[in-house]
């Protein structure tokens, strides 16, 4: 019996050693898994390949939103004529040399079916007061068949008030992509925009960003406040000015107008306005009706 109760008592810390040390091995082997670089956890592996297919997505929705909307962009030059053209008027249109010197250039978009164009006042105000003659608008833009197009722009309406111009252009035999139109009413801060335009030049340039603020009031061409305005940081550059701010199913929420710039560089400072489309909405039809705002007419 006491060799019987002496055998026991020498196995029990055997059985613990052999217990611990298998514990050991299991935890040390664990560790190793989880630092070899060649092992892929399936929760992990899932996770990444979710949020690759999610970035995936995203993109895909920027890119088919700029493939939808820029065909409703169009490029504007300011042209100043060195004489006036004896002849047809529009003869300018056919080549640009050393009678005709481009004075600035800035976006618009297509406003309906008929050539409609709505743009800011301030990027055709040399043509909105031109008493020289000398003065034309080239509106580059493409029809609904992808076809590039050059015409002449013609000012019917402006409100410097509102910084808001209407161009007319020609487009007889040819069909027109519209913008689609939001609603600035229901915007918030923080929700994703995109700015199409041609800054400096460059035609057809998208930006993003997000509405970086509401409310807003900006200075006019006439010195009077444009209350209402949409601040945001997708960036605005010279040339921009006129085209549509869009959201992210398209629609425009805005014109982009104005921008805080880094002094010394004319560079966006990331401080960015456009009029709210509410606004637009409501003066567009009164100009190219009458071409002028109610209270310019009497």
């Amino acid at each position: 019996m006491i060799v019987s109760s002496s055998d026991n008592k020498s196995l029990v810390p055997g059985r613990r050693r052999a217990i611990i040390f298998g514990s050991s091995v299991a935890v040390l082997a664990s560790l190793l898994n989880l630092h070899n670089p060649n092992s892929n956890p399936p929760l992990l592996h899932s996770a990444v390949a979710q949020q690759q297919d999610e970035q995936q997505q995203e993109e895909d929705r920027v890119t088919n939103l700029f493939q939808e909307a820029s065909p409703s962009v169009v490029f504007i030059k300011d042209i100043e004529l060195a004489k006036v053209p004896k002849g047809r008027e529009d003869q300018f249109m056919l080549t640009e040399d050393e009678n005709a010197k481009v004075e600035g250039t800035g976006s618009g978009f297509i406003w309906d079916k008929f050539g409609h164009i709505v743009t800011n006042y301030h990027v055709v105000a040399k043509l909105a007061t031109d008493r020289s003659g000398l003065q034309r608008c080239k509106v580059y833009l493409v029809d609904a068949g992808g076809n590039s197009l050059c015409r002449e722009g013609k000012i019917i309406g402006f409100d410097p008030s509102y910084d808001l111009a209407i161009l007319k252009v020609d487009v007889e035999g040819y069909e027109l992509k519209p913008a689609t139109l939001g609603t600035s009413k229901e915007l918030h801060v923080g929700q994703s925009c995109f700015a199409i335009g041609n800054p400096y030049g460059y035609e057809n340039t998208l930006t993003t960003g997000v509405v970086s603020g509401l409310g807003r009031e900006i200075p006019s061409p006439n010195g009077r406040g444009i209350s209402g305005a949409i601040q945001t940081d997708a960036d605005i550059n010279a040339g921009n000015s006129g085209g549509p701010l869009i959201d992210l199913y398209g629609h425009v929420i805005g014109v982009n107008t104005a921008t805080f710039t880094r002094k010394g560089t004319g560079a966006s400072s990331g401080v960015n306005f456009a009029i709210p489309i509410d606004t637009v909405v409501q003066y567009v039809p009164i100009l190219i009706v009458y071409g002028t705002p109610y209270k310019d007419r009497y």
